[in-house]
């Protein structure tokens, strides 16, 4: 090893990119085929399993959160947003009374701003439904703390891989940083069976691209909408933007395919790196 190299470190947390799923889906009859459902909510029971230690605090960076700068959650108990419309009722009952973290939030505003990021915070938002639904799955007893980190508006994957550079020094500090969205996410087409062959080539695509080495990985994601059936599976690529934080943080570490499935009929995969 080069002098200049750094060694990893035995306690650096892996990074994952999670399919959150649709709305409250598995607390709520949706009608979402049912091998479905348990498929999906056992690979997110077991993600807590993937730390080699216990996380400090989890980083989450959700698909339901747009800024015109990278804004993170400051509350120290953070309430629900029920950002989902036209649900049954008790989809907005749902808890997950995880505590947030505002230290954390101030050393994720630093890592940022020392990167060159405009920074902003937002004391009195909850957590969106990327966060609270597919967490309440992997720690039912909501006691690891939390901060949400948003996507900047105008959606460069560029700038959010950068973003994620800048953040991989939380990794050495017991964050668990995770991107939650989709990597397919066209709801026209979610459920259609001509959707099905878009989903598993753009899957095939994707799954290339994540676990490629990490410059690699980094350029094709980077140059993500031209890759096959780009735009039928992401109409608008907000659901696929935390995947570009999570590369980032990943820095030299290859991705892995950690579950491949089907989400109303259409295939979804999520990653884990290091």
């Amino acid at each position: 090893m080069s002098p200049a190299t750094p060694a990893k470190s035995s306690s650096r947390l892996p990074v994952a990119f999670i399919p959150h799923g649709g709305g409250p889906w598995p607390f709520v009859d949706l009608g979402i085929p049912r091998a479905e459902v348990q498929a999906l909510a056992s690979y997110l029971r077991e993600l807590r399993k993937v730390p080699p230690t216990p996380p400090k605090a989890l980083l989450v960076v959700s698909a339901h959160w747009e800024e015109p700068v990278a804004t993170v959650m400051t509350a120290a108990k953070p309430p629900i947003l029920y950002d989902y419309y036209g649900f049954p009722p008790e989809s907005y009952r749902i808890t997950w009374p995880a505590p947030g973290d505002p230290g954390l939030a101030a050393r994720v505003r630093e890592l940022l701003s020392s990167a060159g990021f405009p920074t902003a915070e937002d004391p009195t938002r909850g957590y969106d439904h990327g966060t609270f639904i597919p967490l309440k799955l992997t720690w039912p007893e909501a006691d690891v703390p939390c901060v949400q980190l948003s996507l900047k508006q105008g959606l460069e994957p560029e700038e959010h891989l950068r973003m994620g550079r800048a953040l991989a020094p939380l990794r050495d500090e017991g964050i668990f940083i995770l991107g939650s969205g989709l990597s397919f996410h066209n709801l026209r087409a979610m459920g259609d069976p001509r959707a099905h062959d878009v989903s598993v080539k753009f899957d095939a695509w994707l799954r290339d691209a994540a676990t490629s080495p990490a410059a690699v990985r980094d350029a094709k994601l980077q140059a993500w909408a031209q890759a096959p059936f780009a735009r039928q599976a992401h109409p608008r690529e907000e659901h696929l933007l935390p995947l570009m934080v999570v590369a980032g943080a990943a820095g030299e570490d290859t991705g892995v395919t950690a579950w491949s499935g089907t989400v109303m009929r259409t295939q979804i995969s999520g990653f884990h790196f290091g």
